[in-house]
């Protein structure tokens, strides 16, 4: 049986309990804005917050500045078969293709537009094609303002280092590779300079080119050659 009283007593008490809450809330905020208020009037309008701390193991951010200069010494490195010596100043960057073997970023000549790239190459044993089919697209590559052939400009040298065959090439002109292997977009770099040698190893070809404005390429045509002069069997 329902009892109507018992009911009316219920229904108001859980009426009191939802005012009473309303009413806790509303205090709570107001006090909340308050507190908000006076801290915003004590510190100028600013928020303070604390500093930022990186997490346990994570890398600092270096400058721009850190990040553009290569080691302030010579370094040895392994390159499959060969060891060489880096030149210092020299920056390692990470291969940009699966054809690169490392790829190094030789800082600009006052003046010049761009930086030398030096990459390395190797395509396994047997792979890569001739020592002379490549120095001969390497040469096809550049174009020279006066309309006469490359391959007549061209320095193409034969030594031993190491034990290892060594073929060099020199050559300046306008740089007209490809952007992209088998891309028909191409540079039309005016006033760039190659320096490129193909070192034969029992496991196959390396191939290292190094192409950028004459003034950079000038500028590190020394390290360059101790860069060659130091390759030697792994």
């Amino acid at each position: 049986m329902n009892h109507p009283i018992i009911s009316e007593q219920c229904l108001i008490s859980r009426d009191i309990d939802r005012h009473f809450v309303r009413e806790r809330w509303i205090a709570y905020r107001g006090a909340c804005l308050l507190l908000a208020l006076l801290g915003a009037a004590c510190t100028g309008g600013e928020t303070s917050q604390p500093a930022s701390v990186p997490a346990p193991g994570a890398p600092s951010n270096p400058s721009p500045m850190a990040a553009s200069h290569g080691s302030t010494s010579a370094a040895e490195k392994t390159l499959g078969p060969v060891k060489v010596t880096v030149p210092a100043g020299w920056v390692e960057q990470a291969p940009t293709s699966s054809m690169r073997k490392a790829q190094f970023a030789l800082p600009r000549a006052e003046g010049d537009a761009g930086d030398g790239e030096l990459v390395v190459f190797y395509f396994g044993p047997g792979q890569g094609g001739s020592v002379e089919a490549n120095i001969d697209r390497w040469i096809g590559q550049f174009a020279q303002p006066d309309g006469s052939s490359s391959k007549d400009k061209a320095k193409v040298s034969k030594k031993e280092v190491s034990g290892l065959a060594v073929t060099r090439v020199d050559l300046s002109g306008t740089y007209q590779a490809p952007m992209m292997p088998g891309a028909p977009e191409r540079h039309n770099s005016a006033g760039y300079r190659m320096l490129a040698a193909v070192v034969e190893t029992p496991e196959g070809p390396w191939f290292f080119k190094l192409v950028g404005p004459e003034k950079t390429i000038a500028k590190w045509s020394g390290s360059f050659d101790e860069f060659v002069n130091s390759i030697k069997k792994s």
